[in-house]
């Protein structure tokens, strides 16, 4: 199930990092076309390779069937996401439906539909498998409860982004300008992140516990035993709840919320049915392991840390996406957008960081808290076999291998067999623990020198310079397939102005104006220079004035007029500087504190004149 999570985040990130594109790859009745045509052939699939398992169940065994079941989903699952990329990426319909105006106003709205269709996918995908799902493992819940409780079991993924994403829009749709301002710089994009997600992990459980539809447990001797349980290792919590997820047809129990206002205790019909009272204090003990090491939190921690790392390396994939030019421009000729084709790789990559730290990093300390969680056992009780007869019992309702290999969990024979090693040896506990806070101790120290290498990369001197090279290397491939683009001149001769390399963003700003004589942004930094470069050498101040008369005449904004001001003054018309730059500060729509000290400066300059006149 916790698989679910990952295809949902997957589904995100792929329509998240999707930029329309000016032109799509087909029309939009061919995108229709096609897009029928693939998802009814997945369709088509998935039901034949189901069918295909039941019938050979038998010649299988139970044991391989079981295996080539979970196979199955994960494949299906993965072409899935596929086809929704091909949908997003290859189709380009986003591009089509983002020109409806209520998705181009909230898109949330266009979101919120793409994500409906990848659901969709995978509605399929479980109606077909819910047969062999109750032949493996003798159940009796219906296809509407199995495709049902496998999608509801992800939407804790889903509701916080619907959430963020549509507070965001209100955000942008409402006349809080200072409030805009602030979240679009990269310290407002961070907080507002990360006070979402201090709210979310607060209030989320209340939500989340509604939306599964989970009702009290009610009061009897199962409650009032859940109940003395926590209460002896003082563990406050909100409520005890039945979770109905499967139709409480499955053995398992869950523990969700930070602070004991919004905790709640999710047990299943099943796990209350089928277990023994000792047995269901096991589980609830491994629960209450959960609170007491606070993985709660932990796992919070490890969200924020994924964030980190992934700004961090988000310059690295700009990086290797320009380097990537020459393959992504032989498919361009073959007729794919380039645009998305630039989006797709970043996406690519993007994807791969995520699925290595959560596989690698987040589900080492997955499965080591369950570990931990385990063993608390010992902590509420003297010996851990009613916690061993739990999980073997486990084992036998699902029908599935002890040695069955789990991402987030140790195997079954893997967990008993470290809670028999701890039942002869205690120190195994402690010897755990200590693993638990070394490997902690490591992640923190490799997050702390990542995010150093990110804020060194966006923020950083060095960063500053690989980035301006790398950028540079960028503008020079573009300038060798279009040689005449006026921007990409002028974008480099900024570049080198920056950098300092004053003749050769000369150079550049020139052979903008040899190609677009009326190229605003050009004479205007072309008079700039030329009347402001720390190079006397290459001062220029008559032909500064008349780049700047030019370029006010084509675009007198605020900043054009500015450099007007600064050519007349340095050609001695400090009242014509002075008239100037009043003009500009009228016209600033912001910075007006600069264009107020050009005034105050150029009225000092003018009193100053008329006094050594005098």
């Amino acid at each position: 199930m916790f698989a679910n999570f990952f295809y949902f985040i997957i589904a995100l990130l792929i329509y998240s990092t999707y930029q329309p594109a000016d032109s799509t790859n087909f029309s939009l009745v061919q995108s229709l076309l096609l897009f029928l045509i693939i998802s009814t052939g997945y369709a088509a699939v998935t039901w034949m390779s189901f069918q295909r398992l039941q019938q050979n169940m038998d010649r299988y065994g139970i044991v391989r069937s079981e295996l080539r079941f979970t196979s199955l989903l994960t494949r299906h699952a993965v072409l899935a996401l596929l086809i929704f990329a091909i949908n997003v990426y290859g189709l380009s319909l986003p591009s089509f439906s983002a020109a409806w105006t209520p998705f181009s106003m909230l898109p949330t709205l266009q979101a919120i539909l793409y994500v409906a269709l990848f659901v969709s996918y995978l509605a399929i995908l479980w109606a077909c498998a819910h047969r062999s799902y109750q032949i493996l493992y003798h159940s009796s819940v219906s296809r509407r409860a199995y495709v049902v409780s496998n999608i509801s079991f992800a939407m804790p993924v889903l509701l916080p982004w619907i959430v963020l994403s549509s507070v965001s829009d209100l955000v942008w749709v409402l006349p809080f300008e200072a409030l805009k301002e602030f979240i679009s710089t990269p310290l407002g994009e961070v907080l507002f992140f990360l006070l979402f997600l201090f709210v979310v992990a607060l209030f989320g459980p209340l939500l989340i516990q509604k939306f599964w539809q989970c009702e009290p447990l009610a009061a009897g001797s199962h409650r009032a035993r859940i109940e003395n349980l926590c209460r002896s290792v003082n563990l406050g919590y909100r409520n005890i709840l039945h979770w109905p997820i499967f139709e409480g047809r499955i053995i398992t129990a869950g523990v969700m919320g930070l602070v004991k206002r919004f905790r709640y205790i999710l047990v299943t019909r099943a796990l209350l049915d089928l277990l023994d009272p000792d047995e269901i204090d096991a589980v609830i003990a491994h629960e209450i392991g959960h609170v007491k090491h606070r993985h709660l939190l932990y796992y919070l921690f490890f969200f924020i840390g994924y964030m980190v790392i992934s700004f961090s390396l988000l310059d690295l994939l700009v990086y290797a996406l320009i380097y990537l030019d020459p393959v992504l421009r032989v498919f361009n000729r073959i007729g794919f957008s380039a645009v998305g084709l630039t989006s797709l790789a970043f996406g690519l990559g993007i994807l791969v960081v995520f699925l290595l730290y959560f596989r690698f990093i987040f589900g080492f300390f997955m499965r080591n808290f369950e570990r931990q969680a385990d063993a608390y056992v010992f902590t509420m009780f003297d010996r851990a076999e009613s916690l061993i007869r739990t999980l073997e019992k486990i084992a036998r309702s699902g029908r599935q291998s002890p040695d069955k290999p789990n991402w987030h969990h140790f195997s079954i024979s893997q967990r008993i067999n470290f809670l028999k090693e701890c039942d002869k040896d205690r120190a195994c506990i402690a010897k755990h623990k200590f693993k638990i806070r070394k490997a902690l101790g490591l992640y923190l120290i490799g997050l702390v020198l990542v995010g150093m290498l990110g804020y060194q990369l966006n923020y950083g001197a060095a960063g500053q310079v690989l980035s301006s090279r790398v950028f540079e290397k960028a503008i020079w491939m573009e300038l060798e397939k279009t040689p005449g683009n006026a921007d990409l001149h002028t974008t480099m001769g900024d570049l080198y102005f920056e950098r300092k390399r004053y003749a050769e963003a000369a150079q550049q700003y020139q052979s903008a104006i040899t190609i677009m004589p009326q190229h605003a942004r050009a004479l205007n930094n072309l008079a700039w220079l030329y009347a402001t470069c720390e190079d006397a050498t290459l001062r220029q101040p008559a032909h500064a004035l008349l780049l700047a008369q030019r370029a006010a005449d084509i675009d007198p904004q605020a900043h054009v007029l500015d450099t007007l001001a600064e050519s007349y003054f340095v050609n001695g018309k400090i009242q014509a500087a002075l008239t100037t730059a009043k003009a500009a500060l009228e016209l600033a729509p912001k910075n007006k504190s600069y264009y107020r000290k050009q005034v105050k400066r150029f009225q000092l300059a003018l009193k100053q004149s008329e006094d050594f006149w005098k």
